[in-house]
């Protein structure tokens, strides 16, 4: 019992320090970006659409390439386009547990 405060103080400055170097990782997109660069879409891992509603008042489609995250207009041609061929890139989002972010992995093969 005496490790809990210390491994709670660890992982407070864990998110602390993250979201520092990432400010928009926990915040909704502000400004949207209407041009695409054609290699940005293609190193996207995943993606959300963030509505506008509730919290964020702008309607936004939220690539995430290596840790960084880019706002862009979801309404833009070439997004809706390759949106189409990635709907498997598509993050859905978790009601309630931890934040977790998924990779798309090949499934591999039981072998027993």
């Amino acid at each position: 019992a005496m490790a809990c405060p210390l491994h709670i103080y660890l992982v407070s400055n864990i998110v602390i320090t993250f979201s520092a170097l990432f400010p928009g990782a926990f915040s909704c997109c502000t400004e949207i970006s209407d041009e695409i660069p054609g290699r940005i879409l293609q190193r996207v891992q995943r993606f959300e659409i963030q509505k506008a509603d509730g919290l964020c008042h702008l309607e936004a489609a939220i690539l995430y390439i290596k840790g960084r995250k880019f706002c862009v207009n979801p309404r833009n041609r070439k997004f809706k386009k390759w949106r189409q061929k990635n709907k498997h890139k598509i993050h859905r989002k978790k009601l309630h547990g931890r934040k977790q972010s998924f990779q798309i992995t090949k499934k591999k093969e039981k072998t027993e």
